[in-house]
């Protein structure tokens, strides 16, 4: 004799399945919904590139900030019976100056970290001129569209028509090199990719229901631009700053090295690699060192912005 249940027959035509119930927890009750915020650190924290890049570029605004602290010499203080020693890995360096000098007798690690001031100064300043003037453009175009849209589309088309090099050299041939010179006109040319990346950005959100809620409910358009579009295209602004970010520092050192950028004495690595050209066949480190400076600079900066823009990713990269 069977002692198994028996089951209700099935209806005609309907496949009978077992239904496993879930059970419900306290646990999966109480467990809190994890917010952007808490996502993005957690990706941050497992994501190499971001830590790498984040790590340098924080040891070098660390050391241009603390620069009076920790630099062994005056960056500018001559001794010429003291040129081109030889940093201290080479059989005639010496420990007084770690990274030798250059053919004035000024001590080379000093000007280096005096030198990341000007770096960081430049870039970050025209990174936020051009993001302004981009990103004002951008936002604009992409909200109003139509007349305003191809106004725009054609000031940026004619921007990308013209060298940045060539008239970056042209203008500080013209007005003369100097600090401010170089922000200006770095800042002044760097704006495309902003506009750019915003106007597709806004085009893409100006249709969603916060921006037509925001609109029912009367507020003005500047508030819609920069209060409701803008905080949600901030994600791709950063990355495109950290770009133009590092494209500045190259090209400010390109001007300097070229003698149109930053004028001496200041301690520009640019500059660096240009005083150190005479010498490069002989003392190679001269311009060796202030080359590996801004590699290591550009590439921690393009690392951390790669970083930011896989770690904001709305589809979960890693």
């Amino acid at each position: 004799m069977s002692l198994q249940p028996t089951l209700p027959p099935a209806a005609p035509g309907l496949a009978t399945a077992p239904v496993l119930a879930q059970p419900v927890t306290e646990a999966s009750k109480l467990a809190p919904a994890r917010s952007p915020t808490m996502i993005a650190l957690r990706r941050g924290l497992t994501h190499g590139g971001f830590l790498i890049g984040a790590s340098v570029l924080g040891l070098i605004v660390l050391a241009a900030l603390a620069a009076p602290l920790i630099a062994p010499h005056d960056p500018y203080a001559q001794d010429v019976s003291r040129r081109l020693i030889p940093p201290v890995w080479h059989a005639k360096g010496s420990w007084e100056h770690v990274l030798g000098t250059d053919k004035l007798g000024r001590d080379y690690l000093s000007r280096l970290i005096y030198g990341s001031q000007i770096s960081l100064l430049i870039g970050l300043s025209a990174a936020l001129i051009s993001g302004a003037i981009g990103t004002t453009l951008g936002i604009v175009a992409g909200y109003f569209g139509g007349r305003v849209d191809a106004l725009v589309s054609y000031v940026v088309t004619t921007r990308l028509a013209m060298p940045v090099v060539l008239v970056a050299l042209a203008m500080a041939s013209l007005v003369g090199g100097s600090l401010k010179v170089v922000v200006l006109v770095l800042g002044l040319l760097l704006w495309d990719r902003f506009a750019v990346v915003t106007r597709a950005a806004t085009r893409q959100i100006r249709g969603q229901d916060f921006v037509a809620a925001a609109r029912a409910s009367g507020f003005g358009t500047a508030r819609i631009l920069f209060q409701e579009i803008l905080p949600n295209i901030l994600n791709a602004l950063i990355v495109v700053a950290t770009l133009e970010m590092a494209h500045a520092i190259l090209l400010e050192a390109a001007l300097s090295f070229l003698g149109l950028g930053v004028q001496p004495p200041l301690p520009s690595w640019g500059l660096m690699i240009a005083e150190g050209k005479p010498y490069m066949f002989f003392q190679p480190w001269v311009i060796t060192i202030p080359g590996v400076a801004l590699l290591v600079l550009v590439l921690a900066i393009n690392l951390l912005g790669d970083g930011v823009r896989d770690v904001t990713a709305p589809e979960g990269r890693n």
